[in-house]
């Protein structure tokens, strides 16, 4: 009993830090998203459509992240802590050289992606949702370098335990980003008024500071993993052919996952610009959820990989049966939270004379939404351990299957041949979540994956 309750312990202490990490940046997302929404419904809708653009070409770089953290946990399990922190210079490195061309897309892309969003069926338009998209993309395109190598770096710090550190970084990055938003959208304390262009404005000063941050702590010799300048400037073929052998399934199987909530927003750009907003609105919500789910799960494949590392199987075991308990208990209390204050969270999003504040279908569309956080918290946590044992081919099969039959396919049929709207699109992310969860549940208890070889 003690084992067992030292071991729940340890994971609590590592998995609490990297949730509130991970769970500050989609804060952000959500106190932005609230004042851009007070500038208008268009705004809103704009800018969150770049937001998923930004974290669609983002998961592109899951295959060096999650392909890097599976690695170094091996090598940190097994002590050879030299092989990890070669493993962290080759993935910066390969981090900068794909930003650049991301960056590129971002900025020269934009003014023909956001011609899909539909505004003529908005009967006033303040402020166009299409121009603040395109302005705040743009914008934050030109930082891309600093903002995607400090994402990876911070992502590996995390996977690697060091979640207090990752937290530092990331709350005081975020922490100010939400002080300079309101500052620079409205022009307060003497600043010009910049709405949008204010906001994208405040991401690019507020990474900067964090890339800083997080360059500075990996060269201190207390860290988990160190970087060396000798290995971030020279290149290694085989170690590219490891990350990317690792962390391609992860890619494609999160990369499919955006692709697939991409087109789904797309599909909701079409129905309406008022949609449109509050579908941003629940993503931002799940967004801060996800985030919580996540650094459950991120702990969990920390601690799966080391102690396979460290050829403790039982061990591995235990601890991922405690963070499938933990994750139930948090997914009820969320489901509770979400349904109970569903008119306070529209309130906070909307002005007074939107229209959609005073639509009760909005209302129950809530109800859906807080029903899929449960089966996608469970599902979240137990991907974690089957990663962490090097499982990764399994999730991106499921992945993929659950994205076109249910994301693509169903809300296609149920959007446009039986006009089902928001409420069916959510109905349909329901279902996905619940056959996720239950097909990667059947697979972790059959037990291949204490057979997985890297």
């Amino acid at each position: 009993m003690a084992s067992k309750r030292s071991h729940g312990i340890s994971f609590l202490k590592t998995s609490l830090p990297a949730a509130i990490d991970l769970a500050s940046q989609p804060v952000m997302w959500l106190v932005e998203a609230v004042f851009i929404g007070r500038l208008s419904a268009a705004a809103l809708g704009g800018v969150g459509f770049a937001l998923q653009i930004i974290l669609v070409t983002c998961t592109l770089l899951l295959t060096l992240v999650m392909g890097s953290i599976i690695l170094i946990n091996r090598h940190l399990g097994s002590n050879n802590r030299w092989e990890a922190n070669h493993i962290l210079g080759q993935t910066i490195m390969a981090g900068f050289l794909l930003s650049i061309p991301i960056g590129l897309i971002w900025y020269f892309g934009s003014p023909l992606i956001f011609q899909i969003i539909n505004e003529r069926s908005a009967q006033s338009i303040s402020i166009s949702g299409i121009r603040s998209g395109i302005q705040y993309l743009q914008i934050v395109a030109i930082f891309t370098p600093v903002i995607i190598t400090n994402f990876v770096a911070v992502g590996l710090i995390r996977g690697s335990g060091d979640t207090h550190l990752s937290m530092i970084i990331n709350i005081s990055m975020n922490i100010t980003n939400i002080i300079l938003t309101p500052i620079l959208i409205y022009g307060l304390f003497g600043f010009p008024r910049m709405e949008v262009k204010g906001a994208a404005i405040a991401v690019a000063i507020s990474h900067t500071l964090g890339f800083s941050m997080t360059l500075f702590y990996l060269r201190r010799k207390t860290s988990t993993i160190f970087l060396s300048f000798s290995e971030l400037t020279t290149p290694k073929l085989s170690s590219f052919k490891s990350l990317f052998k690792m962390g391609l399934p992860t890619t494609v199987e999160q990369l499919v996952w955006s692709f697939g909530q991409l087109i789904v927003t797309m599909y909701v750009a079409l129905i309406g610009i008022s949609q449109l907003a509050v579908h941003q609105v629940f993503l931002r919500i799940q967004g801060v959820l996800s985030m919580f789910y996540l650094g459950f799960g991120m702990a969990a494949m920390t601690y799966m990989g080391k102690n396979l590392g460290a050829n403790d199987h039982i061990i591995a075991e235990r601890t991922s049966k405690i963070t499938h308990r933990v994750v139930f208990i948090f997914g009820i209390i969320i489901l509770v939270l979400i349904i109970v204050f569903s008119g306070t969270l529209l309130h906070l999003f909307f002005r007074k004379e939107d229209v959609i504040i005073y639509d009760k279908s909005y209302r129950i569309l809530f109800t859906v939404f807080a029903f899929v956080q449960f089966p996608k918290a469970m599902n979240t946590v137990i991907s974690g351990n089957l990663r962490g044992a090097g499982d990764i081919k399994w999730i991106m099969w499921m992945t993929i299957i659950g994205v076109f039959l249910f994301e693509i396919l169903s809300n296609w049929i149920g959007v446009f041949f039986f006009h089902f709207g928001l409420a069916g699109i959510w109905s349909v992310q329901l279902a996905d979540e619940i056959f996720k969860s239950n097909m990667n549940h059947w697979r972790f208890r059959g037990g291949k994956w204490k057979l997985i070889k890297l």
